[in-house]
């Protein structure tokens, strides 16, 4: 092992395999630290990848060259669109995955990357020289010197398990946890941490599962796949055995919800063992009793875990109850009255580092090449967290090249969405991207993440020349496309004026016999996968032409508002009018743009112009001088 490395990644979960590729993509010499190499990219709760918002954001990795989707297509053992009766702009992406071959893909894919070494250790502080990261040291007493750093830890900082009223150390069942770095992080660093909870449901058996009371749940088509790129998946990673492994639906009981209701004295969160902050969208099974009592049941979905393996998933059976009262809860449920638990469900707290603390880089606002990604960030989901993890690698190469960081706007991927929400609003509960957040989802669309980040990718050094070349080739294939459709008429309107007579989702071969204009007239498109992405944007363009240009305007504005910097050492309190909130969250945040500023909970819009008026005054004295 070498004694330095231009990047030194701390974990080896979804955020840190993503930033430790990143990172060597573009040239860095990155080491890649992991308590556990057997657990790389470990799939701890559900075994997916994807779902609303979260599938947008794998293609958007894709987009930039990352890993996740080209690892979940060799994993995938069942492919769904959700959302496909509502409109384009929420349509989602997921995969289930055999997460056995999603874990080892990722692993093999990293040990034979050139640039990256990986290496089983636990790291316990940070070595420092005014101010910066100059390595880190091991618990042998190993130093690693380094130019920059991203901590990527996950759950794993100050770790505890939760079983009823027993409670473990462990960054997740069978792993020690982090308990060094977590006080390096506080101590040396002197960031703010706080503490967050998540849970993961019981596994049972199939061969004790009774299906045939549970409603079947097929795959929507064998050919969809997350990544974007001809070549697929590296043939050197394992492939899922087979690719349409159904999943089941059932619903709790009354008894189900008796049950928890019998037996709350047994549950740390309702004792006050547990001080974390749980995820509101992913409650356990006891809030939902105890939150919405006037549901008598509640739908679970039974999820299988791979291909070679008996073991499935009970995906909204979420629970840090006993035991015995979870097999209580299990044999409630129809279908799963003899079933056989193979691991109990839990509920885990962990320390955070509150990301009002970071730039929209990722970086660590009071040490130059410290970055942070997923988990540790106050996020949940392992999609999020490979966003983040992209993106603080590619900086943190950057920084030990001598480059200046990169930021994602929201205008231009649910990541950038994301991590501006991280960094303007006060995190006190576990991060979840949804659709809902992002104000141009029409233009943030999981089928055109290629068109609004590739180009990025390339300029950044994270897309290779050949995977550029394959994108410039559709990018010029559509836009003649689109070009003809605009230009051709036929009955005085345009034939793209003209498909939006076509039904929703009309599939490219059904499409000549259903064309209100002669089919001749249509720009050849070959029934192949380029061809068959190029007849759905044809569709979006056409029946959502208007609202486009309405958010394109929208975006435009906003970038007007992004260009107005504020300064580093910005003096708020020489703002007259300034209302005491707005300077204080203004202070804590120190936003870069106005429209930063804008998006910070507690700022409103007179204080917003207050602000504006401020930096126009400063920029013009400035100029004057």
């Amino acid at each position: 092992m070498m004694n330095f490395y231009d990047v030194v990644v701390i974990g080896a979960g979804h955020a840190g395999c993503e930033a430790a590729m990143a990172s060597a993509r573009i040239g860095a010499k990155t080491l890649l630290i992991t308590l556990n190499m057997d657990h790389i990219a470990q799939m701890s709760c559900n075994p997916a990848i994807g779902g609303i918002a979260k599938g947008q954001v794998v293609r958007e990795i894709d987009a930039m060259g990352g890993a996740m989707g080209i690892v979940t297509d060799s994993a995938s053992i069942q492919f769904r669109m959700l959302n496909r009766t509502k409109g384009p702009a929420v349509w989602s992406p997921r995969s289930q995955c055999d997460k056995v071959c999603y874990q080892r893909g990722m692993k093999l894919w990293l040990e034979q990357m050139p640039q990256v070494d990986v290496l089983q250790s636990e790291v316990t502080a940070f070595l420092m020289d005014n101010g910066k990261i100059t390595g880190v040291t091991n618990q042998f007493g190993d130093e690693i010197h380094c130019a920059a750093a991203v901590v990527t830890t996950g759950t794993f900082l100050n770790g505890k398990l939760h079983y009823g009223l027993r409670n473990f150390p462990g960054g997740r069942a069978g792993d020690f946890p982090s308990n060094s770095l977590s006080a390096a992080l506080g101590e040396q660093l002197k960031l703010r941490l706080g503490r967050l909870k998540t849970g993961t449901p019981a596994r049972i058996l199939a061969k004790t599962i009774d299906f045939s009371q549970m409603a079947r749940q097929e795959c929507d088509s064998a050919e969809e796949r997350f990544s974007c790129w001809s070549a697929g998946h590296s043939p050197a990673l394992p492939e899922a055995v087979r690719h349409d492994l159904p999943c089941y639906q059932v619903y709790s009981t009354d008894e189900t919800a008796e049950i928890v209701r019998r037996n709350l004295q047994y549950s740390p969160m309702y004792q006050g063992v547990i001080k974390g902050i749980g995820t509101r969208y992913c409650p356990s099974f006891e809030d939902k009793v105890v939150r919405f009592p006037q549901h008598p049941r509640h739908l679970l979905f039974l999820e299988p875990e791979g291909a070679q393996t008996e073991e499935y998933y009970i995906n909204g059976l979420s629970t840090s109850l006993p035991p015995e009262v979870q097999r209580q809860l299990i044999h409630s449920v129809p279908g799963m009255e003899h079933a056989v638990l193979s691991r109990y469900a839990y509920a885990i707290e962990y320390d955070f580092v509150f990301p009002d603390q970071l730039e929209r880089t990722l970086r660590i606002k009071s040490c130059d090449n410290l970055f942070t990604a997923g988990q540790i960030n106050g996020t949940s989901g392992y999609e999020e967290a490979a966003g983040q993890g992209l993106l603080a690698g590619l900086n943190a190469a950057r920084i030990a090249q001598g480059k200046s960081p990169v930021e994602l706007g929201r205008d231009s991927s649910y990541i950038g969405v994301m991590i501006d929400d991280l960094t303007t609003k006060d995190i006190i509960e576990p991060y979840r991207l949804f659709t809902s957040r992002a104000e141009y989802r029409l233009v943030l669309r999981q089928d055109n993440a290629d068109l609004r980040l590739s180009e990025f990718a390339y300029e950044t050094g994270l897309l290779p020349e050949s995977k550029y070349r394959e994108f410039c080739a559709y990018r010029s294939a559509l836009t003649e496309v689109l070009e003809l459709c605009r230009s051709r008429r036929h009955a005085g309107k345009s034939l793209l004026v003209h498909l939006k007579d076509l039904p929703d989702n009309t599939p490219l071969a059904e499409a000549t016999v259903r064309l209100p204009f002669p089919a001749g007239l249509l720009p050849e498109l070959n029934d192949d996968r380029q061809g068959r992405r190029i007849w759905r944007e044809l569709q979006v363009e056409a029946r959502y032409d208007g609202y486009l240009q309405r958010e394109a305007a929208e975006i435009s504005r906003l970038r007007k508002l992004e260009t107005l910097q504020i300064p580093a050492d910005f003096d708020y309190d020489r703002i007259k009018g300034l209302s005491n909130e707005s300077r204080s969250k203004l202070l804590k945040v120190r936003p870069t743009t106005l429209a930063q500023a804008g998006r910070i909970d507690g700022v409103t819009p007179a204080d917003i112009a207050l602000l504006q008026v401020a930096l126009s005054r400063k920029n013009r004295e400035a100029t004057e001088k």
